[in-house]
């Protein structure tokens, strides 16, 4: 059997570079590699791959953002998405997605490899460190509380209610306006709301932010 065609998208060069190298070393056929989610989309469609295996966080597009617009294009491919924080809500988010993979960046290794296989045979692909509690919020109805923000996503959020830009709550938060951007839009997506005045009414009508 044929090895699956992987592209491969994040904003870090190490780290992309570091997964390119990884994969090759377990021969694995890397058809590309991008920094951003614009260029995930552009070469998505070029080269039709298997697997994309990116980032949830990246300038342009986030790994949310273009798995949605994957499956509106009805491009076929597969996504594994990779993330810095333990977030079952996120993950949870990403499979309802339609995610075929959800794993924490410091163990995109060995493990990875684990998902690609996994993902490859048709599974679903959870790191173990949040498997439990995905299962526990994809059980409940979409009646349910709202879902749970990061302690980073309140503190955006609650500045993005208090009028501030993105500029300004870069420099409160000693962030750059591109990571407050990209938080800002993670919580959209987990919202499933599609513009900052959305936010603002979905935030205040489920009063998301304590007085």
């Amino acid at each position: 059997m044929s090895q699956p065609t992987i592209l491969v998208a994040d904003d870090h060069a190490i780290v992309k570079e570091g997964l390119v190298s990884l994969l090759k070393q377990h021969k694995f056929d890397i058809v590309g590699s991008v920094g951003d989610g614009i260029s995930l989309m552009e070469e998505a469609r070029r080269l039709r791959p298997d697997i994309i295996i990116a980032d949830i966080s990246m300038p342009g597009l986030s790994g949310l953002e273009a798995l949605d617009r994957l499956r509106a294009e009805h491009l076929p491919c597969k996504m594994i998405l990779l993330t810095m924080h333990r977030d079952p809500d996120l993950a949870a988010r990403a499979v309802r997605a339609g995610a075929s993979g959800f794993l924490l960046k410091d163990g995109a290794g060995e493990e990875l490899v684990a998902a690609i296989e996994q993902v490859t045979q048709g599974r679903l692909y959870l790191t173990p460190a949040v498997t439990r509690e995905v299962m526990e919020r994809m059980a409940r109805s979409e009646e349910d509380a709202p879902p749970e923000l990061t302690t980073r996503q309140l503190e955006v959020l609650r500045l993005i209610l208090a009028g501030h830009r993105m500029k300004e709550i870069a420099a409160v938060l000693e962030l750059s306006p591109r990571t407050v951007e990209s938080h800002k839009y993670e919580i959209m997506d987990l919202l499933g709301v599609h513009s900052t005045a959305e936010l603002v009414r979905y935030a205040l009508k489920h009063r998301l932010i304590p007085e």
